[in-house]
């Protein structure tokens, strides 16, 4: 038990700063699309099959200067937004029309806060430092609530510390963490299953990364080039033919040269924001080439699918989103007393009241 509480307190020590920024930013981040303040942020969601097809045409007519992709308004934020190459994006009406243009994700505050939370502003060495803080998270919850078993007869319910001595903060840090460890351990994994995926594993089996990735994956297809003009009305009518009850959320346009265009559709049974009922056409006609229903998936996939949505709250409602704002401040500060009890400097013992001297060396 020593050991483990030894390790448990290394691991806090060593990654408590990193769980503060991914604590802080990642709950600024559930209530994102409140505080973005974008003029027709609050526009009503408009997904009639005629008005898609216009705006949609509208967005992607220059040849020159269209977008690789597009996310829809959705029921909470009335904006589509636009992606370009080097991280340049744009907002724009649900009639086609820019109102916002970006050239780095450092000049959107919500843009630079996904970056932050997702790779600490350092690309792919960022997303390496967040797979291992989650996966000493995942540790630090588990420890923690290992050594809490020992003094569970000494539990308080402290929202805050007594007093801010190394002793109260001890106490808090232990009894804080035992309240939020089931939602913590749920947030904390879920997290790093996205970025991480043999993680899942641990839960779905081995085969599950492999099957995970298989269901994602697009299908081969003949190489054609992308019309200058895709047939917008084509793509969208058939898409709706094939899922009439869902939302269209996501149109990209081929990633590799002679590949397809993409589009992610979601179904009233999903809860992945943006779906993941995906179709695939033809970058030359618009002829639909494979439509794949995210509700007959393999397991595994489905579950993966639900990873999103209860890490970010996008499930429940506002009482669950709230839940998990309490959750991720309370993670910011175990991180941030976590760091600074670990590393402070300890009071030198003392006997009779006063304090012991050094002995001089010989």
């Amino acid at each position: 038990m020593k050991t483990l509480d030894w390790l448990h307190r290394w691991t806090g020590g060593l990654i408590g700063l990193v769980l503060l920024v991914l604590g802080l930013s990642g709950t600024v981040l559930l209530h994102r699309d409140a505080w973005i303040g974008v003029p027709h942020a609050d526009d009503a969601q408009v997904q009639e099959t005629g008005a898609v097809i216009a705006a949609v045409g509208r967005i992607m007519r220059d040849p020159e200067a269209r977008p690789n992709g597009i996310v829809m308004a959705s029921e909470s934020f009335g904006l589509h937004r636009l992606s370009y190459p080097h991280d340049a994006g744009a907002y724009a009406t649900q009639a086609g029309e820019i109102v916002m243009r970006w050239d780095s994700p450092w000049q959107r505050p919500e843009l630079f806060l996904f970056d932050l939370h997702h790779h600490l502003l350092a690309g792919e060495t960022g997303e390496i430092v967040t797979i291992i803080a989650g996966l000493c998270g995942l540790f630090f919850v588990i420890s923690g609530i290992i050594l809490w078993w020992r003094t569970r007869s000494t539990f308080r319910l402290r929202l805050i510390p007594a007093r801010l001595t190394r002793p109260a903060i001890l106490w808090h840090h232990r009894d804080l963490g035992i309240i939020v460890a089931p939602l913590l351990l749920l947030v904390i994994f879920t997290g790093t299953a996205m970025v991480f995926r043999p993680i899942t594993a641990l839960v779905l089996g081995s085969s599950a990364p492999a099957t995970i990735e298989a269901s994602f994956k697009a299908p081969d297809i003949a190489p054609a080039p992308l019309a200058a003009q895709p047939d917008w009305v084509r793509i969208i009518g058939t898409a709706r033919q094939r899922f009439p009850d869902a939302e269209i959320r996501i149109i990209a346009l081929p990633r590799d040269e002679g590949g397809p265009i993409t589009m992610r559709m979601k179904q009233p049974a999903e809860w992945l924001p943006n779906g993941r009922t995906t179709l695939w056409f033809a970058p030359d006609s618009g002829r639909l080439v494979e439509a794949r229903d995210a509700l007959k998936l393999p397991g595994a996939a489905q579950w993966f699918n639900m990873a999103y949505p209860l890490h970010a709250a996008k499930v429940g409602g506002l009482p669950y989103r709230l839940l998990l704002t309490i959750v991720g401040l309370a993670l910011s500060l175990l991180g941030s007393l976590t760091v600074w009890t670990f590393w402070s400097r300890r009071k030198p013992a003392q006997r009779g009241g006063r304090v012991r001297a050094p002995v001089a060396a010989e």
